[in-house]
């Protein structure tokens, strides 16, 4: 019987924790919900009343936590079929599962080595240093209890990592296999994330080769650059694409990112455009962002234009996007065992694209917040 090849090892990790947004459950969930999103804000509850509505036309339920529990199982078994014998945990930002609570729970288990996936793949402050200002307040409060603290470590950026990119990729081909036949060759894309505070964009970072600030605009133009020139392969079709926004939120003075995405259809529509389709490459999974902006308010927009649109899906529980997390996971792992003296050699690192793999730990003001916090797993 041949040898069977030795298993990647996840040491020095003992667990992993899937780290996201949260979601409300329910009608009673939104205002309390959202309350802990805009907290210290000074926001009245009157607004988010009508911020609410939102959600309130989807019965008070975001769609992030179900599609979070099949990503939770995706990784489990993605973990058990390849040898993986570590327990992966899910927290939350915003909604139970509250990450304080999953982390209490963690180490109480015994777990003191935590590898943590952020649902978010992009470098920006609400997209990375936000995640790690929580882990850093999620700690304090263990600490707060006299529980033992866990050293807790992100996972980099996975933007332009295959298994985020190719189901990408499909999902754009299979949108575009939605519109009539004699619209597809004709089609544009437009690749759509959440719009941030320019002032936001222009200090997320680092990029390789461009300084100290703007990666949150260039790894989306990387990621749609690889999905638009594979559609085309694919297709033998050349479809203009171009990067918009959407969910724009806060104060009508301060810019953010544009264009936005139902402006943009109004652009296209003039330019005589025969069909779009919407690409959510900023999002992992269809949230709300997902299903109001676009397939509620976008897809209402193309409506009254008279404009074909279909929109691609995004990678949710694809189990590629589970084996890139699988992964990532033990690239981190062989990389922490050679910094420690026990592996031979820094594993190779996966990515597509130009701008190659991101840091393992976030430099020293790193995507920094309007006001100085402590963050977790980065160099500062």
């Amino acid at each position: 019987m041949p040898e069977q090849p030795p298993q990647p090892s996840p040491a020095p990790y003992d667990a992993v924790l899937l780290l996201s947004f949260g979601g409300p459950e329910g009608p009673e969930d939104v205002v309390p919900f959202l309350e802990n999103v805009t907290r210290g804000r000074g926001i009245p509850r009157e607004r988010l009343k009508e911020v609410g509505q939102h959600y309130f036309l989807f019965g008070g339920v975001s769609p992030i936590n179900a599609q979070n529990r099949e990503l939770l199982h995706a990784l489990r078994k993605d973990f058990a079929e390849h040898g993986l014998d570590l327990p992966v945990y899910w927290g939350n930002r915003n909604w139970a599962p509250y990450l304080t609570d999953t982390l209490r729970e963690m180490v109480t288990d015994g777990h003191r080595r935590i590898a943590v996936l952020a649902t978010s793949a992009y470098a920006s402050y609400s997209g990375c240093r936000q995640y790690r200002e929580n882990l850093a307040d999620a700690l304090a409060a263990l600490e707060g209890e006299g529980l033992p603290l866990p050293r807790v470590d992100k996972l980099r950026h996975y933007f332009n990592h295959p298994g985020f990119v190719r189901p990408m990729v499909d999902a754009t081909l299979a949108a575009l296999a939605e519109l009539p036949e004699g619209l597809r060759a004709g089609a544009h894309l437009a690749f759509t994330t959440h719009s941030i505070p320019t002032a936001a964009a222009d200090t997320s970072g680092p990029v390789p080769d461009h300084g100290e600030g703007g990666a949150y605009v260039a790894q989306h133009l990387d990621v749609a650059r690889l999905i638009a020139e594979a559609v085309r392969e694919e297709t033998g079709a050349v479809h203009p694409w171009r990067l918009v926004y959407q969910s724009r939120s806060g104060a009508p003075h301060i810019p953010w990112l544009e264009p936005d995405i139902c402006d943009h259809l109004e652009e296209l529509h003039g330019e005589g455009v025969p069909a779009a389709v919407m690409v959510p490459i900023g999002f992992v999974s269809d949230h709300m962002e997902v299903k109001y902006d676009l397939d509620t308010e976008a897809a209402a927009k193309a409506a009254d234009l008279g404009l074909p649109v279909a929109r691609a899906s995004t990678v949710g529980a694809d189990p590629r996007f589970a084996a890139a997390v699988r992964d990532l996971l033990l690239e981190r792992a062989a990389t922490e065992r050679f910094a420690a003296g026990d592996a031979p050699a820094v594993p190779e690192r996966c990515a597509l694209g130009a701008l190659g793999p991101s840091h393992d730990l976030c430099p020293v003001g790193c995507c920094p917040a309007r006001s100085p916090r402590p963050a977790a797993a980065g160099a500062d």
